[in-house]
């Protein structure tokens, strides 16, 4: 029987909370793209003097050196332009970083935002340590990053949940445990960086808890032929062991969509998750499987009616054919 879907209703922000997420959002995306151009000259150069010869030595941020030849007019110069471009790249960081602080405040005091600050954190941390390509948000939280770009809030119904799931990329499983590596960290122990009072359940090792009862889920596609049936993301003694999730590879393979997302504190962090239109085709898949828990099948048709008419309602330009996604 065809059950009638109701018509939800969006709490609109208001036009000063939208504008204020408007001007936030640009400048957050402004320090995004300077600290990518400060990475580009991180470490430095300096003079060596060897034999009686000035050479040019380039330093990484891990102190690993590089000569770039003796003293000349072209190394003089390229001496010269580096130092210019690195103070210029620092000094826009600065100044931005600064900006920010402001917006933050504002967000706080026009009530912009309302994700979780454990969320906000976690996704910050992501960002911060370089690893952020390797996750993407699947599951209810997903939800704030599709009323950001909408510029409106769905009912709280929606959006009520004490875990958030990280699907992780097996077909770049090398490329994280080389950043990990380099790290000198595990997945758990950057997580109790955020909190840390996380902890693995003894029988679910691939959940983290913390003190107050929220939950970090690592999920994976189905084993391939190329996948390992039983992964742990680090050697580490004590780490997540990664769960594989039915019908995932639904959610790698679908198009990406990204967002800037508000605290409650006015903090912003970029949410990295999958085209709301692939979130509703799953979310449909999961309200039909027998197996699933009747107490989860009504929010998951709930969820999948709310996105649906939200794109529907408040981002149109998402239904066109071929969309890659998104990022606001």
């Amino acid at each position: 029987m065809e059950i009638e879907r109701k018509t939800m209703e969006f709490q609109d922000l208001g036009d000063d909370a939208r504008r204020q997420y408007i001007d936030a959002r640009a400048s957050f995306e402004a320090l995004e793209a300077a600290e990518a151009q400060a990475a580009t000259v991180r470490g430095g150069m300096y003079w060596k003097t060897t034999h009686g010869t000035d050479y040019l030595v380039r330093t990484s941020a891990g102190n690993a050196q590089k000569s770039l030849g003796p003293r000349s007019a072209e190394t003089e110069a390229m001496h010269a332009a580096f130092t210019a471009r690195k103070a210029s790249a620092q000094a826009r960081v600065k100044d931005l970083r600064e900006t920010l602080v402001r917006h933050q405040r504002m967000n706080r005091a026009l009530f912009v935002g309302r994700v979780p600050t454990i969320v906000i954190d976690i996704l910050d941390m992501l960002n911060r340590t370089g690893i952020a390509e390797h996750f993407t948000v699947v599951g209810t939280h997903a939800l704030y990053a599709y009323e950001a770009a909408a510029g409106v809030r769905v009912e709280s119904a929606a959006v009520a949940t004490r875990d958030v799931d990280l699907l992780w990329d097996t077909r770049k499983h090398l490329k994280f445990t080389t950043r990990l590596k380099r790290l000198d960290s595990s997945m758990l122990a950057l997580l109790r960086k955020v909190d840390k009072t996380f902890t693995l359940i003894d029988d679910q090792l691939y959940t983290a808890v913390n003190s107050k009862g929220f939950e970090v889920d690592i999920l994976r596609r189905e084993a391939k032929e190329q996948d390992l049936h039983s992964v742990k993301l680090t050697d580490a003694e004590e780490d997540f062991w990664v769960v594989q999730a039915r019908n995932a590879e639904q959610l790698v393979s679908a198009p990406r969509f990204s967002a800037v997302v508000v605290g409650t504190t006015g903090h912003m962090a970029r949410m990295n998750t999958v085209h709301p239109l692939s979130f509703v085709s799953f979310k449909r898949w999961l309200a039909q499987r027998p197996d699933r828990d009747p107490l989860k099948t009504n929010r998951d048709r709930l969820q999948a009616d709310t996105v649906e008419q939200l794109v529907r309602d408040y981002l149109p330009q998402l239904v066109e054919p071929n969309t890659r996604g998104g990022r606001s």
